[in-house]
């Protein structure tokens, strides 16, 4: 069986309004989260991936421009994450005509390659055509998605999440449990958390 090829869409461009600075650049660990994410897609076994950027873009470019990764800006970013997402399939279909992409975010400081690897592998284990992570008891990102349902992404208007088609299409969905994912970044409380390590 030949296998499957794979893109990562990182999507990093909102503007963390309620961080109050931009989430993509705080540190942990000793690097930021926007450059952890990148060195998380690059490390799998994916064969592409683009960084979406939109709020700030200008200071986060200046962080991420010597990476590997390519870099979109999206200009329409106010608009929603459907933007983002769309412009970054968009770009992986032209430059790899990808059989599956992942959706990624910057904001889950633990999400790792082996993770993203899990989610390819599971693709080939089952054959469904969405694959996503299980944390708290809910389906969500990183999640894999099938060229199949690229045209009902594109579809996605504003701040529609890729969620809309994953609950849409249970029945063709397969899981990887990662509690870990459940930790995000939204507020200056999460980061004081994930430094104290609680």
């Amino acid at each position: 069986m030949k296998s499957l090829k794979t893109g990562i869409i990182i999507l990093a461009a909102g503007s963390s309004s309620r961080l109050g600075q931009p989430k993509q650049l705080l540190l942990y660990k000793g690097k930021t989260l926007i450059i952890k994410a990148i060195e998380t897609a690059l490390w799998s076994s994916a064969h592409a991936c683009v960084l979406i950027l939109g709020a700030n873009f200008e200071s986060i470019t200046k962080v991420v421009q010597n990476t590997n990764v390519d870099i979109i800006i999206n200009h329409d970013w106010e608009k929603g994450m459907a933007s983002g997402m769309q412009k970054g399939l968009d770009f992986l279909e032209k430059k790899l005509a990808p059989d599956q992409v992942i959706l990624m975010l910057c904001d889950q400081p633990f999400v790792d390659s082996e993770l993203l690897n899990n989610l390819i592998n599971k693709q080939t284990e089952t054959g469904k055509g969405i694959i996503a992570s299980h944390y708290n008891g809910i389906s969500g990102v990183p999640v894999l998605f099938s060229s199949i349902y690229f045209s009902e992404l594109y579809d996605l208007k504003g701040s529609e999440g890729a969620k809309k088609v994953l609950y849409k299409h249970s029945g063709d969905l397969a899981i990887v449990d990662f509690p870990d994912a459940a930790i995000d970044i939204d507020t200056l409380e999460d980061y004081e958390k994930l430094k104290k390590g609680s």
